[in-house]
């Protein structure tokens, strides 16, 4: 059977990720003293009592007249802060890329960018200012500075490095249109290779890269990732659904689908998941690796063993309907094949019973056996 219609094949079970208030900043880029007691501390000072935002504002435009030299670089700091309170994000923007004019090491500066990108829901912003991010780092781990300093450095920026990782893969994972959603997931992973974000997002990747049809980048996305993470379920179930579907490489397709299953039978529930989420993922995961199972043995003629995986498939994709379609659809047209029509009728009317891209051809299915069984009464 070579069906017309595709689907995603199976369920990514995205974890939400809950933000929490922009840590502390680590000091990594230049370091500006501030005198105690000197003007531009009663300047901070007084910027940092004032309640009222016009109050506010005057006084960090007179701090700003009278500054000089590196001082420059406190004040667009503290007029990037001041409009990122006030959510005036192009004013975020100006000022930021004054500072990294001056400074261009600044990682607070940089965590500030990639916030407002996020919070003003600007997807290419956002993965600029994570890349300057991404180079910040990649410079200061490469710089000079006694390693002792640096890895004090670097453990105090930990939870600023991974806020800007929850940020952009968040960013990237709600772009609608999905070829540009993989686009900037791939682009995500290669910024922050060691994120722990990073395999999560580039199987989000393959399957966009499905969803808009680029094969070719699928295949390699998938790849790549299995080459890392040889037990990667999402990835082997992707790949053996498209290849049982297109009816090339069975055997591959057949290999990675019984491999799903048995890693699935030892996986172990995730942190972030309750018992009854696991179990339906699990469940749902298993489903999709028979029903692949179940393609192969039609598209090698072994009708019988189809049926079978096809049937304990069944109950496990229910809570998909496209899944749970497509599986019976497939039962379907198996059934038929042995001959078996009262059961193929049943299986393309499940089919037909939910919403999904399979009830229609399933309906046209059952009017054509109902024509052939009038012709054949007749």
């Amino acid at each position: 059977m070579r069906n017309r219609f595709r689907n995603l094949g199976f369920v990514i079970v995205a974890v939400c990720l809950l933000l929490a208030a922009m840590p502390a900043a680590a000091q990594i880029g230049k370091y500006v003293p501030v005198p105690a007691g000197s003007d531009a501390d009663h300047a901070l000072t007084d910027i940092n009592a004032a309640t009222d935002p016009a109050q506010k504002l005057a006084l960090i435009d007179k701090f700003a007249a009278s500054a000089q030299g590196d001082m420059a670089i406190v004040v667009d700091d503290t007029y990037v802060n001041y409009y990122l309170t006030a959510k005036n994000y192009d004013k975020v923007f100006e000022y930021g890329d004054k500072l990294f004019a001056i400074d261009p090491d600044n990682f607070a500066n940089a965590v500030n960018m990639v916030r407002a990108a996020q919070e003003k829901g600007d997807s290419d912003k956002l993965l600029s200012y994570g890349a300057k991010a991404a180079d910040i780092l990649k410079r200061y781990k490469a710089s000079s500075v006694p390693d002792d300093e640096k890895k004090r450095n670097l453990e105090n920026a930990h939870d600023n490095i991974v806020y800007v990782q929850q940020l952009i893969f968040n960013g990237a994972y709600q772009t609608q249109d999905p070829t540009k959603r993989a686009a900037q997931l791939v682009q995500f992973a290669q910024m922050f290779p060691d994120s722990p974000y990073a395999d999560r997002a580039m199987g989000v990747a393959a399957t966009s890269y499905q969803q808009s049809q680029n094969t070719a980048k699928m295949i390699e996305v998938a790849n790549g990732l299995l080459a890392k993470d040889p037990n990667n379920v999402g990835m082997l179930l992707l790949l053996a659904d498209y290849y049982s579907e297109k009816g090339e490489q069975l055997d591959k397709a057949e290999a990675d689908a019984k491999k799903a299953t048995a890693v699935l039978a030892d996986a172990k529930k995730p942190e972030g998941l309750t018992d009854d989420q696991w179990q339906q993922q699990v469940s749902l995961q298993k489903g999709l690796a028979l029903s692949a199972l179940g393609q192969v043995n039609i598209q090698k003629k072994a009708n019988a063993s189809a049926v079978e995986n096809l049937k304990q498939a069944s109950p496990l994709l229910k809570a998909d309907a496209g899944s749970y379609a497509r599986n019976q659809y497939r039962l379907g047209y198996a059934l038929l094949n042995l001959k078996k029509v009262a059961d193929a009728k049943q299986a393309f009317t499940e089919a037909a019973s939910v919403e999904s891209p399979y009830k229609k051809p399933s309906l046209d299915k059952l009017k054509a056996m109902a024509g052939a069984t009038a012709r054949a009464k007749s």
